[in-house]
């Protein structure tokens, strides 16, 4: 399930390494490229609740390689013809391949990872790593053979079907079981919401330095288009050390003081990507990638424990609807660079992980969530 994570979400890497493609091959401008990610994500937004919906009452494992077949083939398409409206509608079709595979997928992993936060860590690595390669992929395969080649890109949803389609049937009748089953518990929406909005805020940062990152360094440090694949696949694998980081920083100290800590992190990393020059500008994108990436697993195993008998809509909410929300501000960032400068642009970034950090403050443990380490603060009964 891991590795089918992954080659489901190279393709939402994928839409932010076409933008400077786009912006060079075709001429258009950043709130135009920016579109293009909104395009992917808004669909998305949309779609993903009502997919958590459906596996909260039926087991739909047959999503898993269906979806991952329409996230690759939306991309594939993506580069083909110049046009602009031809080109949203295929990455919104990714998009929704997108966001028909993480609630049942999250579901799933839950199920057959017993609730552990070290496996729900793997299994959101495999995502991460799929971010990872995707600007490598694009690179080699765009840069070589320009937005024509992009069929090519469609080459990891044919593996990542065969691997989900394996998962479903190694899972069998265990994940199957478990999908219409309704959980004990009660579900705690005001917190829930709490923590949405800190995954919208997180969103909003990792969706603005993916669509600009690229251009940004390749302005900053004057290199080329090998500067700014480099930043972001820096962005990108630094998912492999913050996921799993995460994972067992949360088993030793809690996870709500560790996802708190890492929009602290978070914020003192942008601040250092808008002033430091140099090459230490990688170092800065690097920590932005480490203070992103360290809550992300924690986010879905803190949403499923919120929600516990709507396991699925937390999925789809923590997982999916909130991370596509924050490609919604990529076009108003956009709009500030070419109205201003892209460094400019990219300063409102500074606001979210404040924002997230107040929304997480006092929030405690879930109630009835697994133990916590001694002397952290759970919510009341």
């Amino acid at each position: 399930m891991s590795l089918g994570h992954a080659c489901v979400d190279v393709y939402q890497g994928a839409v932010a390494a076409l933008v400077p493609f786009f912006v060079s091959e075709r001429a258009w401008s950043y709130a135009a490229a920016s579109g293009v990610v909104l395009a992917a994500s808004l669909l998305s937004s949309v779609a993903q609740p009502l997919f958590g919906l459906l596996t909260d009452r039926w087991a739909m494992p047959w999503l898993l390689p269906l979806s991952a077949a329409a996230a690759g083939t939306g991309v594939a398409l993506s580069g083909v013809g110049g046009s602009y409206t031809p080109t949203l509608a295929a990455v919104a079709v990714s998009g929704v391949g997108v966001a028909a595979y993480h609630p049942e997928a999250a579901r799933a992993a839950r199920a057959v990872s017993g609730g552990s936060h070290t496996a729900m860590g793997w299994f959101a690595l495999g995502g991460n790593a799929g971010f990872a390669c995707a600007p490598l992929l694009v690179s080699g395969v765009v840069a070589s053979g320009g937005l024509g080649a992009s069929p090519l890109l469609g080459v990891p949803a044919l593996v990542g079907v065969v691997l989900c389609a394996a998962a479903v049937r190694s899972a069998g009748a265990r994940t199957a079981g478990t999908a219409s089953v309704v959980g004990t518990g009660r579900d705690d929406w005001p917190s829930f919401l709490r923590l949405s909005g800190a995954v919208v805020c997180r969103s909003i940062v990792f969706v603005g330095l993916s669509a600009f990152v690229a251009v940004y360094v390749r302005e900053r440090t004057g290199g080329g288009a090998a500067a700014g694949t480099a930043a972001l696949c820096v962005l990108y694998a630094g998912g492999a050390v913050g996921t799993l980081a995460g994972s067992r920083l949360a088993e030793r100290y809690g996870r709500l003081p560790v996802v708190r800590g890492s929009y602290g992190v978070t914020l003192l990393a942008v601040a250092g990507v808008l002033l430091v020059p140099g090459p230490a500008l990688y170092g800065c994108v690097a920590l932005a990638s480490a203070g992103l990436y360290v809550p992300f697993s924690l986010h879905v195993t803190l949403g499923q424990d919120c929600l516990p008998r709507h396991m699925g809509t937390a999925s789809g909410v923590t997982l999916g609807l909130t991370v596509s929300v924050g490609g919604m501000a990529a076009p108003a960032l956009g709009a500030l660079a070419d109205a201003t400068s892209l460094r400019t642009g990219l300063v409102p970034l500074l606001v979210p992980p404040v924002v997230a950090w107040l929304l997480l403050r006092g929030l405690g443990e879930p109630a009835g969530a697994a133990p916590v380490p001694a002397g952290r603060d759970r919510v009341s009964p």
